[in-house]
């Protein structure tokens, strides 16, 4: 039996992007993640490792966020990966990083990137 976990509004102070003042003073970012993970034994026996724990989740999107990039796509691929590595029984899995406040020469609330993997 599947379940589909999910970790919403995962704030994060990073510093991506192709502007010089992005890189030097980081913006906030929001992720949310979810995926599919078999459920079933967790159900049953009631303990965290029968399941996906998601402080572990956390730590490896964490240190991915932590790696400043150039763009969101590049950002997404590593957690992706890293998110694979960690956890290969994960099943489909969604990443959206939004980036508040983007410099885009007007007003916008955020800019985002959605990977499904």
């Amino acid at each position: 039996m599947e379940g589909k976990i999910e970790l919403n509004g995962l704030h994060f102070r990073a510093y991506h992007g192709v502007l010089e003042s992005e890189r030097r003073c980081g913006g906030d970012y929001i992720v949310d993640f979810s995926c599919s993970y078999p459920i079933e034994k967790a159900m049953h026996t009631d303990a965290l490792e029968d399941t996906l724990d998601y402080s572990a989740v956390y730590q490896v999107i964490a240190l991915e966020m932590a790696l400043p990039s150039n763009l969101l796509e590049h950002v997404a691929g590593r957690i992706a990966a890293a998110l694979r590595e960690a956890f290969p029984e994960m099943g489909p899995a969604r990443i959206r990083i939004a980036k508040k406040n983007p410099p885009l020469g007007g007003e916008a609330d955020s800019s985002a990137l959605t990977l499904d993997f």
